[in-house]
């Protein structure tokens, strides 16, 4: 008789700490049909640049020939942007550069963001022949009201069948939500949720709208428009945090929610500090102890790769002192929080340590600091940014 091991909580310590040595690329695709109203990536709206998508993805396949050797990837992830907007046999190609120059482990995470509009069957069926796995599709709400606050121009029927097709295909599949634009009713926000919910996804990600500076919505605030209100989102917050759980995703980071065994490969080895390859505008990535990242203009981007360049608009080395607090910030974002070491026992020994202990903000549970109330994990974060080497 073979016995089914159970599929491993997103919330798992173990897990945590093991994808610190998994390593993946992130592809970035900047091309919108629109440039929403709250966004701050490098994106790239229709119109705005004469460089089509196959001259891009040509750079970008260039770009990855200039990087080897290569280490085992196990997770590769397209984000945007909207990679949905260019065609899967472009997406193919790249997953095939992957392919051909590094060793992608058996049953990698493969995984693409998509806008709800551009879903279709035939669609599905070509990412999923391509080697894609997972599907994350960007709904941030099924309210019309606030769907035209934030730009987009699908409705709640096409994201709900979108997600549908997906799952009809066997993709893991997730959704991205917003909440807190000013509009927004708790009601609003109730249903949204909800209604995603139980649409059957794997994955939640729910992020508090944000004022970025140089953003229309920025401009917007500045001229005396309504701001998202900090109380508001908080009581959202925490409606998720229910809503989720009664719905059978667990929590395992500060914003995001997963079914056992659908969490994300990608984002969990970034916050333990896994190495990753970033190519495309505006790219990250992570090497041996170099963080480095992009430019942001496609144009510039391609002339670059195509002179035989590396794209970078800059690089830093990971100072020991620096690496430990980055490993505490980006940790305890976490649920599993953070193994107990030297840094962690004098950040508690500080004044902001010992305040935020004796009020249970964060606690020591199975030699692990964990912050109890995920809502107030940014208060923590600054006192942890804040620290000197003097202090640890």
């Amino acid at each position: 008789m073979t016995v089914t091991a159970e599929p491993r909580r997103p919330d798992d310590a173990t897990l945590a700490d093991e994808l610190a040595d998994t390593r993946s690329v992130y592809i970035h695709i900047p091309f919108c049909r629109r440039r929403c109203p709250y966004c701050d990536f490098a994106v790239v709206a229709a119109g705005e640049s004469r460089i089509s998508h196959r001259t891009y993805v040509d750079a970008v396949l260039q770009d990855m020939r200039s990087e080897a050797p290569w280490f085992a990837i196990s997770a590769i992830n397209f984000g945007g942007g909207t990679p949905s907007a260019v065609e899967p046999g472009l997406i193919a190609e790249l997953i095939r550069r992957v392919r051909d120059i590094a060793d992608v482990t058996t049953g990698a995470e493969i995984s693409l963001e998509a806008n709800p509009e551009d879903w279709t069957e035939e669609f599905g069926e070509a990412l999923r022949g391509a080697g894609v796995n997972r599907i994350t599709f960007g709904v941030q709400s099924l309210d019309p009201t606030i769907l035209g606050s934030l730009g987009r121009t699908h409705d709640a029927t096409a994201a709900i069948q979108a997600i549908s097709g997906a799952r009809h295909l066997g993709f893991s599949v997730g959704a991205d939500l917003i909440f807190g634009t000013p509009a927004e009713s708790l009601q609003s926000w109730r249903a949204t949720a909800e209604t995603t919910l139980s649409a059957g996804i794997d994955h939640l990600s729910a992020y508090g709208l944000t004022v970025e500076r140089g953003t229309a919505l920025s401009r917007e605030v500045a001229a005396g428009g309504p701001a998202p209100d900090q109380d508001d989102q908080a009581d959202k917050y925490e409606l998720t945090q229910l809503l989720a759980a009664q719905a059978g995703l667990v929590q395992y980071e500060v914003s995001n929610y997963a079914r056992p065994g659908h969490h994300c490969i990608y984002n969990l080895s970034t916050w333990a500090q896994g190495e990753y390859l970033g190519f495309g505008v505006g790219a990250h990535g992570h090497r041996d102890a170099m963080r480095y990242r992009n430019v942001r203009r496609i144009e510039k981007y391609v002339e670059l790769v195509t002179d035989g360049k590396r794209p970078w608009a800059g690089t830093e080395r990971s100072e020991h002192h620096d690496y430990r607090i980055e490993r505490l910030f980006l940790g305890l974002r976490r649920m599993a929080g953070v193994a107990v070491d030297e840094t962690v026992v004098r950040f508690l020994a500080t004044s902001d340590g010992q305040r935020y202990l004796g009020a249970g903000l964060v606690e020591v549970i199975n030699e692990r600091l964990v912050v109890t109330t995920p809502l107030l994990t940014d208060t923590v974060a600054r006192s942890v940014l804040s620290l000197s080497p003097d202090d640890c």
